[in-house]
């Protein structure tokens, strides 16, 4: 294993009792360095117990003094021949008891959003069994009336890449099975580099659609495009009635002189 296991405990422990560098036990823990700063500061995992990596077989007292007296040398996790083919291991993920009650949000969420999916993925991803998703897909699960659809990855079930990963293998899965697609559904099987690599597309509004070609212009009518205007046209309007009423008054007073 690369990273060991209850890593936040673990940098907790090294924190408090160790000067290794906050760099080192980033890299070690794999955290950010401000996060481990914020440990130190109580301000990250507070209440969290440190788990002690040399009693657990982790580490050793002498790859702790290593790295003591060198900023520069990298922690080295010990080699436990238990722990072997443990980061290939099969079944759905340890969803942390604080998270679980997100799980149906995230389920409906990937129901509605990603339909591709197999419920064998969205078990892995989000670390549920198939009669839940089931469930939620048929809309009889007992709280299907009060759930939200979340981002799974917003709610810290699984990571941006592995949801990719999950959307791209069933993407690759429908093509091959040959089933069409939708433009909808492409987009939804997009990853996110892809999408925002993608250019913008102008697209017909819907209540427009197949007046793509429609136009009022001359080339339709004509016409229109034979009969030309100008301005005199439009100003030499003819008289109105008015305007003859008087014409006639002034005829006939000339009449009777």
């Amino acid at each position: 294993m690369s990273k060991p296991i209850m890593a936040k405990a673990t940098a907790v422990w090294l924190v408090d009792n160790t000067t290794i560098s906050f760099k080192q036990i980033a890299d070690f823990c794999g955290m950010h360095e401000l996060e481990v700063q914020g440990i130190a500061d109580g301000d990250v995992a507070a209440g969290v117990k440190g788990f002690d990596p040399i009693a657990n077989n982790q580490l050793t007292q002498d790859e702790i003094e290593r790295a003591q007296a060198s900023p520069l040398h990298k922690l080295k996790l010990k080699f436990n021949a238990a722990a072997q083919g443990e980061e290939t291991r099969r079944g759905p993920r340890y969803t942390p008891l604080s998270k679980r009650q997100d799980r149906p949000a995230s389920i409906l969420w990937l129901v509605k959003f990603h339909p591709e999916l197999a419920d064998s993925q969205i078990a892995r991803l989000v670390g549920t069994t198939k009669p839940t998703i089931q469930a939620i897909r048929e809309r009889t699960h007992w709280n299907i009336g009060s759930i939200q659809p979340i981002d799974p990855v917003a709610l810290g079930l699984c990571k941006q890449s592995e949801l990719d990963a999950a959307v791209q293998k069933a993407a690759a899965k429908k093509a091959k099975d040959g089933a069409a697609l939708t433009d909808d559904e492409r987009r939804k099987l997009l990853s996110t580099e892809q999408s925002l690599e993608a250019d913008l597309e102008p697209r017909v509004p819907t209540a427009m659609e197949g007046l793509e070609n429609f136009t009022l212009g001359q080339d339709y009518h004509p016409e229109v495009r034979e009969k030309k205007y100008d301005a005199d046209s439009f100003f030499n309007l003819p008289a109105s009635d008015d305007e003859d009423d008087e014409d006639d008054d002034q005829d006939a007073g000339r009449r009777r002189r």
